[in-house]
């Protein structure tokens, strides 16, 4: 292959999804020359494979139950959602796998875009292998930003490639839903497509290896979760693992590890996700290629000052919000560094420091109920060494929630730190409790004492009046 040109930039971005494209604008408003480097699609996994179309399959259906459950509503959507109008309404938000649109962001922002299989080739140095093997070289003044993102893991099975099993981009793409569907797994992946799937025709049958779904939650989330799966008609196995896959005559066969087959006509594995480092050239500079890359809290790779890791491959939080937060923390300290800043503002909750990441972690589980938890369970503080108490209110005392949606089911905890007084997690369960995380994650990212929290007055009558009763709770018991 012949090399055939060379550009040099302050720096280079591998990856052009939402975490790289965020680099790229933070590192070009502080007035760098950068590069930016794409092999699919420029917008990436977000926006065509995850985020985007699962949350556009899986709001008719929240909104039909929605509706259900409320008076005047329920008898006029009782019959079975429209699945080629869904389908239609997927394809829009994904811009029919085309990304016209995110070229022309990366283009105003005055980055230089480039097509193709970027590689590290040594320090400072990402070589691009474009269409048709047209290659050329890239150099990087001050700083290479990894963020390749991660892929869904498949496991080791036997003859698994010729079932043509899904993973996580097949299930948010399929054209037509399938009438029998096995989804392996119990994460958030699994739930919130046999959530979509199950709403949109298929019989969905869920093996979880676990004991129950949404082991990194608190207990109650997965097992409310499950309950509502149940009664949609997903049939949910637990303590199952699957020990073989066949296609035979076209019918997916998984044998469980107790013996039993189950039979479908896909079968999705959620089971994971791995890193997108096995083809970027790693090697070139002592790292071990397929592998997940450590940082420190300015996402710079350890053991080198130029290199950073940003986004899903540093394993800190696979979160396309947290990637994008790493991304403005990453660039902030491209831009200081490369200015000659020093030091940076590197102590907790500085410029340059992804704090976040280790204490105020969102996410929002966009199942029907959805489920929305940010900072540290009550197992995950006691693990930790801090002395916390529990509170827990049933969401379906507070005003809001019953105005909401009639027999309103959902619960929420509170996890306060008896040190400190302040709020080290939340979790909510619960119909539009996604809309509430917000406000949970100010007060744990803040610090928020509990009887300043006693200020912040919550409207009348809003679901977020459960903010109300677990400050009662905690203050009278």
């Amino acid at each position: 292959m012949t090399q055939t040109e060379s550009n040099a930039y302050d720096v280079v971005v591998i990856g052009a999804g939402p975490v790289g494209e965020n680099v790229a604008d933070r590192t070009r408003a502080a007035g760098l020359s950068t590069a930016i480097v794409e092999s699919e699609l420029v917008g990436g996994e977000c926006s065509y494979w995850a985020c985007m179309p699962s949350k556009a399959l899986l709001r008719p259906v929240i909104t039909r139950d929605d509706a259900r459950h409320t008076p005047g509503l329920d008898r006029a959507v009782r019959g079975p959602l429209d699945t080629t109008a869904v389908l239609a309404h997927r394809d829009d938000f994904t811009s029919h796998w085309k990304d016209d649109g995110q070229v022309a962001w990366v283009e105003g922002i005055g980055a230089d875009l480039y097509r193709g299989q970027g590689r590290l080739a040594g320090p400072r140095t990402v070589e691009v292998t474009g269409p048709g093997g047209a290659a050329l070289t890239l150099t990087a003044r001050h700083a290479v930003a990894v963020c390749t993102g991660s892929r869904a893991a498949l496991p080791g099975l036997p003859g698994l490639d010729a079932v043509r099993p899904w993973t996580s981009r097949e299930a948010t793409s399929a054209r037509s839903a399938p009438g029998r569907l096995i989804v392996v797994g119990g994460g958030v992946v699994a739930v919130e497509m046999a959530t979509a799937w199950q709403a949109l025709g298929a019989r969905v049958t869920l093996l979880v290896r676990g004991k129950g779904l949404l082991a990194r939650m608190e207990p109650f989330a997965g097992e409310l979760v499950a309950e509502a799966l149940t009664g949609a008609g997903v049939e949910i196995r637990t303590g199952t693992s699957v020990d073989s896959v066949t296609r035979e005559n076209g019918t997916v066969v998984a044998v469980t590890d107790a013996g039993d087959r189950v039979e479908a006509d896909e079968i999705l594995f959620a089971t994971g996700r791995a890193p997108r480092t096995d083809d970027i050239g790693l090697e070139t500079v002592g790292l071990e290629p397929g592998s997940w890359l450590p940082v420190d809290d300015s996402l710079l790779v350890d053991g080198h000052d130029w290199l950073y890791a940003v986004g899903d491959v540093n394993h800190r939080a696979l979160l396309t919000h947290q990637g994008k937060y790493q991304a403005r923390i990453a660039g902030a300290a491209i831009a200081a560094r490369a200015a000659g800043d020093s030091p940076l503002e590197s102590e907790p909750w500085g410029a340059h420091a992804a704090t976040a990441d280790h204490e105020a972690v969102p996410q929002v589980v966009f199942t029907d109920p959805e489920a929305a938890a940010v900072g540290l369970s009550l197992a995950e503080a006691e693990q930790a060494g801090h002395r916390v108490r529990a509170v827990d209110v049933d969401l379906s005392t507070v005003a809001g929630a019953s105005l909401y949606r009639d027999g309103y089911t959902g619960r929420a905890r509170m996890v306060v730190d008896l040190e400190d007084e302040i709020v080290r997690g939340v979790t909510f369960v619960g119909p539009g409790v996604g809309e509430l995380i917000h406000s949970a994650t100010i007060a744990v990212a803040g610090r928020v004492p509990v009887d300043r929290l006693w200020h912040a007055v919550p409207s009348y009558p809003t679901i977020s009046e459960v903010w109300l009763r677990l400050l009662e709770t905690y203050r009278d018991t």
